[in-house]
């Protein structure tokens, strides 16, 4: 499959040359002359890459080519034309083209070059995909990394490049942000995922236990030391042990840690042996260790060696686009006994996304919950969270009254958009909020949803392609 191109043209020439070029190379060549044509090659067959002419026979191709994409999942897609000018170049690159050629083409090893970085780029996709695939599987096991906001899929992409190397990995993020979920998805993801995956919680443990815990003991290493123990290391042996919480282990420990992260192994209590040891370390922490560092409360030596790769999950309140996911996500995980899966009314998601969840995603899931036991309703609406959350709802409506609205467009604009285009982005995303609410709130029921909202389904239509709103919101057929 990673030799697999297709080439859409509707000149045969064209074709021609490139498929006589590519194949002396070794890749195997597929065509098309149409976009009709090209969207039955796709659902049939999954291309690395595909070099899609822009004029064709049937439509200019850049105004389905959000479609084509989404078809053709993880293709590099490579746009020509003949006639080559700015606004194509821009307006492919802006639709998520990889490159783009004008024509004549030239063969050469520029072009053999181009061609395999998309290939680098197809293969990249693929993990990613998988990824997400992996993680939607994983959801079923209580696994909870939900998300569409740009950081969350930062994150996913973060993970997807280093789970393939066993460098320590330092997940840093405030309590009830989803660490230990994503410790988990990096080893689910990790070529030692048939391995055990061994969790310690630093704080859990009272401090003169930990060592034994951590590295385990010899018969009669201390009073009480009946038998022989196993610690959590050697347990997670060709697997991934996370260390949560590691900004609370004492200053002697962290000593003795780090000797075991440098040299792989470790001395069980009343041993003179050592034993060796091959799995990831990911360690986690709620504090700023940089602070407990300046206060000599944490090793600096510790702080880089851990801090190989580190991921930096953003609180709740920094990515509320997340909130309706969540919500929906939750409601589907935890179905009432009596009356199934919960709905909910947009008005949920309003009051949600003005409070900061001080707690994070598992302050949020619990409230969830509580409202699945204890609202009667098969439909939740703003009167049960008025009833089972009041310093929630208050708490909301005071931060819509006191909005700081420069704030919120700082918030809600990436730091390099121009000037010129604020206000239309602004109102992009506000549209695409709503509208991906809503169709949560339906569970992807398209009619339903232009109802609620008032929208025939021309400029509904009109609306998704303008705003790029993914198809997998919708309910399939």
């Amino acid at each position: 499959m990673e030799k697999n191109i297709l080439i859409v043209d509707d000149e045969p020439s064209i074709i021609k040359v490139l498929d006589l070029f590519l194949k002396k190379e070794g890749f195997i060549i597929d065509s098309a002359s149409s976009i009709s044509e090209t969207y039955k090659k796709l659902k049939k067959s999954e291309y690395s890459m595909i070099f899609l002419d822009i004029n064709l026979p049937d439509g200019k191709s850049l105004d389905y080519f959000d479609k084509i994409k989404s078809i053709s999942k993880n293709s590099s897609i490579i746009v020509m034309t003949a006639q080559d000018n700015m606004d194509n170049a821009i307006n492919s690159m802006k639709l998520g083209a990889y490159d783009y050629l004008d024509k004549p083409i030239n063969l050469n090893n520029d072009l053999l070059l181009l061609v395999e970085r998309a290939m680098k780029n197809y293969i990249q996709n693929l993990q990613i995909r998988n990824l997400e695939n992996d993680i939607d599987n994983i959801k079923k096991d209580n696994f909870e990394v939900v998300g569409k906001s740009s950081s969350i899929q930062k994150i996913f992409k973060d993970i997807g490049k280093i789970s393939n190397s066993d460098h320590t990995v330092l997940i840093r993020g405030e309590s009830g942000t989803g660490k230990e979920m994503i410790a988990r998805a990096i080893h689910t993801n990790s070529p030692n995922n048939k391995g055990p995956y061994i969790q310690v919680n630093v704080t859990a443990i009272p401090g003169d236990l930990l060592e034994s815990e951590l590295f385990g003991y010899e018969k009669g290493a201390f009073t009480g030391a009946e038998k022989k123990k196993s610690g959590r290391f050697e347990e997670a042996d060709n697997g991934t042990i996370l260390l949560d919480e590691i900004g609370d282990m004492s200053i002697d420990l962290q000593s003795k840690l780090l000797r075991v992260i440098e040299e792989k192994k470790f001395y069980k209590l009343g041993s003179q042996k050592p034993t060796s040891f091959n799995c990831r370390i990911i360690a986690s922490t709620n504090k700023n260790l940089e602070e407990l560092i300046n206060e000599k409360k944490f090793r600096d030596d510790l702080f880089y060696r851990l801090n190989t790769i580190s991921i930096d999950i953003p609180p709740l309140r920094d990515r509320k686009e997340d909130v309706p996911y969540l919500i929906s996500y939750f409601l589907e995980k935890n179905p009432d006994h009596n009356n199934g899966i919960k709905t909910f009314d947009n008005e949920i998601i309003e009051i949600f996304m003005k409070y900061d969840w001080p707690g994070n995603i598992r302050e949020l899931e619990n409230a969830i919950k509580k409202l699945i036991i204890m609202s009667n309703n098969s439909h939740l609406t703003a009167d049960d969270i008025d009833e089972h959350f009041p310093k929630i709802h208050e708490a909301s409506s005071e931060n819509f009254a006191n909005l700081n609205y420069n704030l919120l467009i700082d918030t809600i604009l990436s730091k390099d958009e121009s000037e010129e285009n604020k206000y239309q982005n602004i109102l992009n995303k506000v549209k695409t909020t709503i509208i991906e609410s809503t169709l949560i709130k339906y569970k992807g029921d398209k009619e339903k949803t232009t109802g609620e909202l008032g929208i025939n389904n021309k400029d509904f239509d009109k609306l998704l392609k303008d705003l790029k709103i993914s198809q997998n919101l919708f309910k399939s057929d």
